[in-house]
């Protein structure tokens, strides 16, 4: 027996001095790393602790009980740092108490071998490693319970009235990427709704065959959403095969596929959307009297019969037309076309998707209408050469990487008038070689008169922009209650958070717009604006990051972010760029709002918005070094190719002095985790009246992420980052995915808690669409994935109603 104790108290001896061995270990890094951070003006609390481990370590290492006693000591205080520091939020205590908590568990432990001491002490130590379990758990728990946070009682229906003829409803279809061309992503369906939606269940899925070869691996992200009109849902897959359903049985009536080769992929291979358009007074049974319309990613718009699929004899050259006329030449994936065409008056209109980040002459931003029947050039709104009307003069172009139109324009067929969320500037992130008109154009909202294709009037939301805060949204149109009655407006959210309504006639703020100094410097200080327009109606953007929202699963990776912010250049929101270190962009380009948008209630006068929330860590890089690191635009000789990885991460801005290379959301680059403490995405609900918050909270869980890519499996509410809109009905829910754990939801309008979720195969990063038939309400999403949102990749349409 005394034998048996004695290897008993040698391996225990072993396991003490590991133990120890790894404590100093910690605590080495974290003096060092401590040190370093103190001496940038940060905070001290990780030397201090490093300097505790260190020597607790080196004490168990000799298995002496002090170790122990000094790391508890260590340990006490560090729960009370950081409940002083961030109080009782628990995402923000997972790194300053969780991996603390593990090793308290292992310390306390060891102690008995170090230190048997009276039977007494050996309860009171199980009782306070019970008591230190606990912590752990209940911290986990406490961050997992960020639930909707509800300010105040939803508007009662018909609080506002929608009278205006322009603003068509869907009634039980869903003719347009936004429900409607006034794009409110809203339904007048009550089927459905939170007392019967648990009981929602998958009626049909198929499979659109149309999956990434080897050459496109980490390029796809299908960000469809179907429309149906009459007795057929209408489809496209990434790389644009249209796909007409039967709406109630998911079976397949005809499928056209355009043949677009790999290399035409931009950045990603998506179809948001296709367009339906009949012509007026055409006769129902001629061929193509009503025609589904879509733009592919090698710019070219395709127009076939809506009942046979059969390209259309009488638009263009067989159904088709290319829309890179008068851009001039280019590489293959530069110029695309990635959202639906709005249609209004019988006339196409159609930006392109430009390339991000390859080179300052990259093709143009040319807004075109085409004829709706025969695909004839109406006109041609090239900004920086307004004396072009159709076609450029013979040997010549339209005007080189002015502000482009990427996402989904919205059409007043009553104003005739579609209003086009711009972008920036070819090189996003340099603006001395901008033109004035250039200058005058970008991140606005312009509108343009269908009819002659010349602007109406343009609203800008950032000046002379360096932060690619380009409006990915499309715009919505409402009628906007006032005292002096309803007046038409234009619901306007954009990637800075801020949301603004317009009068949609004029331009003109309807709610408060403020100009506020914001910071100045960086590489260009002649070209930065001293001051910005902010929205006093409402934002999505959350305050300027300090060093406390630093974040990580560990005090180690939580100190190395802490660096990086204090090392970083960061003077609050519109920090300006700079090329000696890396600097802080906050919110990043991926939002605020983006291409999801979002919805609008109009029966109840509530807006729905998902957001993203997370920055970007950025710097310029002078020319010779991008060159020496290889960055090459699209289509060089040198190698430039199908960009892989995050968007703006070593993109080349070939034609101005600097690259850019964007850490994007800021990520740790061992573990993969995100450097800002979550959410890192939510969802809110404000009255259209006031713009009052009405609900918030985070959307998406844990379950699909973790450290070092490998999914955690928790149903923790983090808030994730998210891509894709929400859809509204007139039964109070909200259907949603975008979020990054593969659910598809129905939130509860009136509360903001989930009503009922189903796990997807692949990413949900689309927006849901609803329509009934029969009698029945269908809710659909396509499950694409997408590489951006680091989610499986998948080819499937789900159709889901109550059982």
């Amino acid at each position: 027996m005394a034998s048996l104790a004695s290897s008993r108290k040698g391996v225990g001896g072993w396991a003490v001095m590991l133990l120890g061995l790894v404590l100093a270990l910690i605590g080495l890094t974290l003096t060092i790393g401590g040190a370093w951070l103190a001496a940038l003006g940060g905070s001290a609390y990780y030397v201090l602790a490093g300097l505790g481990l260190l020597v607790a370590g080196v004490l168990l290492v000799q298995r002496r009980p002090l170790g122990a006693w000094i790391y508890i000591a260590v340990f006490m205080l560090t729960v009370l740092w950081a409940l002083w520091e961030v109080g009782l939020n628990g995402w923000a205590l997972v790194p300053r108490v969780i991996a603390p908590t593990v090793l308290l568990v292992l310390v306390l432990a060891a102690l008995p071998v170090v230190d048997p001491g009276p039977p007494g002490r050996r309860k009171s130590l199980i009782g306070f490693a019970a008591l230190a379990v606990f912590l752990l758990v209940g911290g986990v728990v406490v961050a997992g319970a960020n639930k909707a946070r509800v300010d105040g009682p939803l508007p009662a229906v018909a609080a506002m009235t929608d009278n205006d003829p322009s603003l068509m409803r869907v009634g039980a279809d869903w003719p347009a990427y936004g429900g409607t061309y006034a794009g409110q992503r809203y339904s007048p369906l009550t089927q459905l709704n939170a007392g019967n939606v648990r009981n929602l269940a998958r009626v049909w899925m198929i499979r659109t065959g149309d999956m990434p070869s080897a050459a496109a691996e980490g390029k796809y992200g299908a960000e469809n959403t179907p429309l149906k009109v009459g007795n057929t849902l209408y489809v496209c897959t990434p790389k644009n095969i249209m796909i007409a359903i039967d709406p109630a049985t998911g079976q397949t009536r005809w499928r056209y596929d355009p043949k677009v080769p790999d290399e035409a992929i931009p950045y990603t291979a998506a179809c948001r959307g296709v367009s339906y358009y009949a012509a007026p007074g055409a006769d129902p049974a001629k061929a193509c009297a009503a025609r589904i319309i879509e733009g592919t990613l090698d710019a070219r718009l395709i127009a076939v019969d809506a009942t046979t699929g059969v390209p259309c004899a009488d638009f263009g050259t067989n159904g088709q037309v290319s829309t890179a006329v008068g851009m001039g030449p280019s590489a293959a994936g530069m110029l695309s076309i990635t959202s639906a065409p709005t249609i209004v008056r019988g006339v196409i209109v159609t930006g392109h998707q430009v390339l991000d980040g390859q080179r300052r002459d990259a093709p143009s931003g040319t807004i075109q209408g085409f004829d709706a029947v025969t695909g004839a050039l109406r006109w041609a709104w090239d900004m920086a050469r307004p004396d072009i009307t159709t076609l450029p003069p013979q040997g010549q172009t339209y005007t080189k990487g002015t502000p482009n139109m990427w996402t989904t324009a919205t059409g007043d067929e009553a104003l005739g008038l579609v209003y086009l969320p711009l972008g920036v500037s070819a090189a996003d992130y340099w603006s001395s070689s901008r033109s004035p008109l250039e200058k005058q154009y970008s991140t606005s909202l312009v509108a343009l008169d269908v009819t002659t294709g010349k602007p109406r009037w343009s609203f800008q939301t950032v000046r002379n922009d360096v932060w690619d805060y380009d409006l990915g949204s499309q715009a919505t149109l409402v009628d906007f209650p006032t005292a002096g009655g309803p007046v038409p407006a234009v619901v306007l959210p954009s990637k800075r958070g801020d949301i603004f309504i317009l009068d949609r006639r004029t331009g003109r703020p309807l709610t408060g717009v403020q100009e506020r100094a914001v910071p100045q410097g960086g590489l260009e200080p002649q070209q930065r604006a001293p001051t910005q327009p902010f929205s006093l109606y409402h934002s999505l953007r959350k305050p300027d990051l300090t060093e406390k929202q630093m974040w990580g699963m560990s005090p180690i990776d939580q100190m190395i972010c802490r660096i990086q912010f204090k090392r970083a250049k960061y003077d609050g929101f519109f920090t300006a760029p700079v090329a000696d270190r890396r600097y802080v962009e906050y919110p990043g380009y991926n939002g605020g709002s983006d291409w999801g948008g979002v919805a609008v209630d109009s029966s109840r006068g509530v807006i729905v918005a998902n957001y993203n929330d997370m920055p970007n860590y950025n710097r310029l890089v002078p020319r010779a070094v991008a060159d020496a690191k290889g960055w090459t635009p699209r289509g060089d000789a040198r190698g430039g190719s199908m960009k892989k990885g995050a968007e703006g991460a070593g993109d080349p801005q070939v034609g101005t002095p600097y690259a850019i290379d964007v850490n994007a959301g800021w990520r740790l680059p061992l573990t993969g985790l995100l450097c800002k403490q979550p959410p890192y995405g939510g969802i809110r609900a404000i009255d259209l009246r006031t713009g009052k918050t009405l609900w918030d909270r985070p959307l998406g869980t844990a379950r699909t992420n973790g450290p070092f890519g490998v999914p955690s499996h928790l149903p923790l509410n983090i808030g994730t980052p998210n891509n894709g809109g929400a859809v509204v009905t007139a039964g109070g829910l909200v259907f949603v995915a975008a979020a990054t754990d593969n659910l598809i939801r129905a939130i509860d309008l009136k509360t903001g808690k989930t009503v009922w979720q189903d796990v997807l195969p692949a990413g949900g990063q689309a927006t849901p669409m609803t329509y009934a038939v029969g009698g029945k309400q269908y809710v659909v999403i396509m499950t694409g994935g997408h590489h951006f949102m680091e989610t499986p990749i998948g080819d499937q349409v789900i159709a889901y109603a109550l059982k």
